[in-house]
């Protein structure tokens, strides 16, 4: 039998990059998770969870967004009192392009004005409480122990107009061979 996991992911990490959770990784937190990095360099990395949807609104959280009823996803575990935002809108000032197409944050008014005057659709921002983030050589380690799998296979469809219970398996799909394999796996392998 073939142990896929001994085969290392050759695509290395780095801004505009997806992590997309092994399998059987343990953690609540990222269990079937994908993973957009923002940032990655010596100091560390950080991004947002994708695909973990929470259980309120953007306009129960933010009052300036009062017609914004769209839901807000768990950017990860790290200061879940903060959000953020990424879109796929090049006129707000201010927004980093983390890849193509694809831009996290910006000035805040600025969303607000355009959100307001129909210049942006709903459908191309999402917002995420918390963040996810390494501190040096940490992601390194982790991706040692298999617990990631690095795609740089990423696009604005996967990223807003994927159902968000789809994402895993269709970030793992894309990439094709043995992670269409890996993207069949059971939740809980002792089911199989």
């Amino acid at each position: 039998m073939i142990d896929f996991f001994k085969y290392k992911n050759q695509v290395k990490p780095e801004k505009g990059r997806l992590l997309i959770s092994e399998p059987f990784l343990p953690d609540p937190n990222f269990e079937r998770t994908v993973v957009l990095l923002c940032e990655h360099n010596e100091d560390g990395s950080f991004g947002f969870v994708l695909n973990k949807p929470s259980i309120v609104r953007v306009n129960e959280v933010m009052e300036d967004l009062k017609t914004f009823d769209e839901t807000v996803y768990i950017g990860g575990p790290v200061q879940q009192d903060t959000l953020h935002f990424i879109h796929r809108h090049t006129a707000v000032d201010r927004a980093v392009e983390v890849a193509t197409g694809i831009y996290w944050g910006g000035d805040f008014e600025s969303l607000i004005l355009q959100t307001e005057t129909d210049q942006i659709k709903h459908s191309d921002i999402r917002f995420y409480l918390g963040y996810s983030g390494w501190g040096p050589g940490q992601l390194e380690t982790e991706l040692e122990e298999d617990s990631w799998i690095v795609c740089d296979f990423v696009t604005d469809s996967l990223l807003f107009d994927t159902d968000p219970k789809l994402m895993w398996k269709s970030a793992l799909d894309n990439m094709g061979g043995r992670f269409s394999v890996y993207s069949n796996y059971p939740v809980d392998p002792r089911l199989n």
